[in-house]
């Protein structure tokens, strides 16, 4: 892989990259001299970790509190059937950046591990992939990437000319793969995890203070509420549900730090802001019998399922302030893709037409000027395997969804997969289906009662519908490299980030950076 700094039109080769599971990134741009276009707002997009729908108080939880959060909600749209394009953080990620779903990027995993693992191997964002933050750095907007990430994001971070990237792992390789690195270079290896939310809330602060006066992206990704769930000493023992309640409460303290300084500088009306989570939270995370992982309401299925709603039903919430209605609850389907060609139609930009986006522009449903959105089909996948399948039959208003696979639970009863960990895409942990289980979400939403012709005169119609459906998205994919083939996938020592020589891998020049945010 080849990582490429852009300004305009300009690239410069900068020679071989990473690739990892966990990576941590803050890339900001240089000041620019260009001023404010008033026409171009600023965005600033927060994505959670794992975090489940049922997590959210404006979502319906009532113990965990999330007063932030919530009053974004309140202040703008909440999005109820907000949908991930995978279940989990590599391919909903590479997703989310380009407004595509992973099979087409080569994002998907054909094997049993769904994502990255190791920063030194070859796989990742392919560099024909466009990201909405190369789109708007043409646009002449100052952009930033404060992220924990799954992937390392080639042409992502086209555009991105400076930057600080956390590569987080755990477990033996600790002093190898905990690597916070400014712009290329290694400065603390390991990394202090106890001062990530600090260092995160500091550079986004800088950065929104320093690019005030023009139109910026800021996209912040959180750690929280990813397993081993970092929190400070200020929020431990304050939430009624244990270490993963403390975490969420402090996530959402941050999303208030947030909208604290964007409203401090008198950018509230000039600034779209959209909170989400990448997926579903995990059932499976556990340190004996306390619970490491979140709550997807009556949803069924969690992280790593990817036909099940709980494994892709997210929160999402978009405010702006005089553009969008305060106080609405929007029912439609809506993907995290649309956020790229929702983000590039504001900045002025426009997306690729050499190539399939699945995403659709949000702004006339966030404004009311239509009543339903561009999705009529949305397509579940775990992995490469296509599991499930959404329609929503507009005429109608029903919400059919067709299962052709699911996991195998175990315990059978307990709609997780305790005793894998995780739930697989394929072989003997998945049950397929032959006609798919079918259900109407509009009347069944945990999808608890599966549909028959005895009990749905329409089910042979809507499944031979979904089926032709079904037909022509595969039409539309063409063969690509798989980036999370077990090569791509295997540490491989010559790439592997040292500050040294290797195996000898440590410094720490970040020492006392973030103090006195917290």
């Amino acid at each position: 892989m080849y990582l490429f700094h852009t300004w305009g039109s300009h690239e410069v080769y900068q020679g071989k990259q990473w690739s990892c599971l966990n990576i941590w990134l803050i890339l900001c741009l240089f000041p620019r001299t260009s001023v404010s276009n008033p026409s171009k707002p600023n965005f600033l997009l927060i994505l959670a970790d794992d975090l489940g729908i049922g997590d959210v108080g404006c979502y319906g939880n009532d113990t965990i509190r999330t007063p932030n959060i919530d009053g974004l909600a309140k202040e703008g749209v909440r999005l109820t059937q907000h949908i991930a394009a995978a279940a989990v953080c590599t391919p909903s990620r590479a997703a989310f950046l380009t407004g595509r779903y992973p099979i087409r990027s080569g994002m998907a995993s054909g094997t049993q591990q769904q994502v990255l693992f190791w920063n030194g191997c070859s796989g990742g964002l392919p560099p024909n992939e466009t990201t909405f933050a190369r789109i708007l750095n043409q646009q002449d907007y100052s952009t930033a990437l404060i992220v924990k990430w799954k992937i390392i994001i080639c042409l992502a971070i086209c555009g991105l000319l400076y930057f600080i990237s956390w590569f987080s792992s755990y477990g033996f390789t600790k002093y190898w793969n905990c690597i916070l690195m400014r712009n290329h270079d290694i400065t603390e290896q390991p990394m202090d995890l106890e001062k990530t939310t600090s260092n995160m809330l500091k550079e986004a602060v800088s950065f929104i203070e320093r690019n005030k006066h023009r139109p910026f992206l800021l996209f912040v990704s959180l750690l929280h509420v990813h397993t081993p769930l970092i929190t400070t000493e200020k929020f431990l023992g304050r939430s009624r549900h244990g270490l993963y309640g403390d975490n969420v409460e402090e996530m959402d303290w941050m999303v208030g730090m947030l909208l604290d300084v964007i409203d401090k500088e008198g950018l509230k009306n000039t600034t779209f802001i959209y909170f989400a989570s990448d997926h579903g939270g995990s059932l499976e995370a556990h340190r004996g019998s306390a619970q490491l992982g979140g709550w997807n309401g009556i949803y069924k299925g969690g992280k790593g399922m990817g036909g099940w709603e709980g494994g892709i039903r997210v929160p999402g919430i978009v405010r702006w302030p005089g553009v969008l209605p305060a106080g609405t609850v929007i029912n439609e389907l809506t993907s995290l893709m649309d956020i790229f060609p929702t983000v590039v139609h504001l900045a002025g930009g426009a997306v690729p037409q050499d190539r399939v986006i699945d995403g659709r522009t949000l702004l006339p449903l966030l404004r009311g000027t239509v009543q339903h959105s561009g999705h009529e089909f949305m397509f579940h996948y775990c992995g490469v395997f296509l599991h499930a399948v959404r329609w929503h039959q507009k005429d109608s208003g029903t919400i059919w969804k067709a299962h052709y696979a699911t996991p195998v639970f175990q315990p059978e009863a307990s709609g997780a997969c305790f005793g894998r960990g995780i739930c697989p895409c394929f072989g003997d942990g998945v049950i397929h289906h032959d006609p798919p289980l079918l259900f109407d979400l509009s009347e069944d939403p945990s999808e608890s009662n599966p549909l028959s012709a005895d009990t749905e005169p329409l089910s042979d119609t809507v499944t031979r519908r979904i089926g032709k459906a079904v037909e022509e998205h595969r039409k539309t994919l063409t063969p690509v490299p798989r980036q999370l083939s077990p090569h791509n996938n295997i540490w491989k020592p010559w790439l592997q980030p040292c500050c040294g020589t290797f195996p000898f891998c440590w410094c720490d020049e970040e020492n006392n950076k973030a103090d006195g945010i917290l």
